[in-house]
């Protein structure tokens, strides 16, 4: 895993995953299934449908395992007989559960207000989705994360990697310098620990996302970033004859992106748009809701809502979070991204 060190300069240099405590694995890996009678060839076929973890196989069901080429439903169920020997998928303890919580990181936002309002950072293992109109600060708060993310835990930071997938062609890596610069960081280590994907179509995200797990399988990735999750969906089905057909797609990709987040203890922070709301009430200007309907509001841990302020200020709202209280914070857009607001 990659990590980094203060140098005499202030300068973050790479170091080897052996020179930091080893910590526990978060996922088995599939090759163990071998040790419990299954055939390799049976998992290489798993590993080429994306199925790379036994965490990550016990997150299908058998009937989408069956469709995978060369695998018969007995096979199916002696697979997830050994899977469930590896991995523990029954009930355990809430004081368990609070021991698991433990591993989660909360990665630095930049800024300081941002970061209290929700409760250290953005959490891994979770999706926090910000939506709002253009320039309200999604994008900003993106770049900004590529970089805090490999931070060492000790700064705030997740010492990982970063997968962005960009479905709005927004991802600028000239942004990314002056950020690294400013959290006093090597620029060119920091852009080559991002890997990243211009999706076209729907259906091209969705094989990014299948992509990933042999990725993060095998290298310390610690966030994805999905920019923006609902514009693809909303040009390639139009109209309401496509539209149950849309949330149904829409539900797919976020499952995926939910058993990504807690099989490889990633955060995954997605950007969503916003739609004029007819019904909003007489008492607000301006009315808008997050697009994307009950599907997208389900999926979502952690919402929040951005909006502009003065100048380069910007506004956060918690709309929605299972462990924080509504509130808000103010933050700053610079040309080292996303920090706290000058009065």
């Amino acid at each position: 895993m990659l990590a980094f060190k203060p140098e005499e300069q202030n300068q973050l240099q790479l170091v080897d995953r052996d020179e930091i405590d080893d910590e526990e694995e978060l996922f088995e890996m599939i090759d163990k299934l071998t040790n419990h009678g299954i055939n390799a060839g049976d998992v290489k076929k798993l590993q080429d449908a994306g199925i790379y973890t036994c965490n990550g196989l016990m997150m299908h069901t058998k009937k989408n395992l069956t469709g995978i080429k060369g695998l018969s439903e007995a096979k199916v169920e002696k697979i997830c007989e050994a899977a469930e020997k590896i991995v523990n998928f029954g009930y355990i303890t809430g004081s368990d559960a609070l021991i698991k919580r433990k591993s989660v990181i909360r990665i630095t936002t930049g800024s300081q207000a941002l970061d209290e309002l929700l409760g250290g950072g953005i959490e891994t293992s979770a999706i926090t989705e910000a939506f709002g109109e253009f320039r309200s600060g999604k994008t900003q708060l993106a770049h900004t994360l590529c970089v805090s993310t490999q931070l060492p835990i000790n700064m705030k930071g997740g010492n990982g990697k970063v997968a962005y997938i960009d479905t709005e062609g927004t991802f600028r890596p000239d942004r990314i310098v002056p950020i690294a610069t400013r959290f006093g960081m090597d620029a060119g280590a920091v852009l080559d620990n991002i890997i990243y994907a211009r999706a076209y179509t729907y259906e091209h995200q969705y094989n990014l996302l299948l992509g990933l797990a042999a990725k993060m399988s095998e290298e310390p990735f610690r966030l994805l970033i999905v920019d923006s999750v609902i514009a693809l969906f909303r040009v390639d089905f139009t109209g309401r004859g496509e539209l149950a057909d849309r949330q149904q797609k829409l539900a797919q990709m976020l499952s995926r992106l939910i058993k990504i987040a807690e099989e490889f203890n990633v955060a995954v922070y997605m950007t969503n748009q916003v739609i004029a709301d007819p019904g909003g009430g007489v008492f607000i200007s301006d009315p808008k809701k997050p697009a994307g309907g009950h599907v997208l509001a389900h999926a979502a841990t952690i919402r929040l809502m951005f909006r502009k302020g003065k100048g380069e200020q910007r506004v956060c709202k918690v709309f929605d979070a299972p462990n924080l209280p509504e509130a808000e914070a103010v933050f700053q857009i610079t040309g080292g991204g996303i920090t706290d607001a000058k009065d």
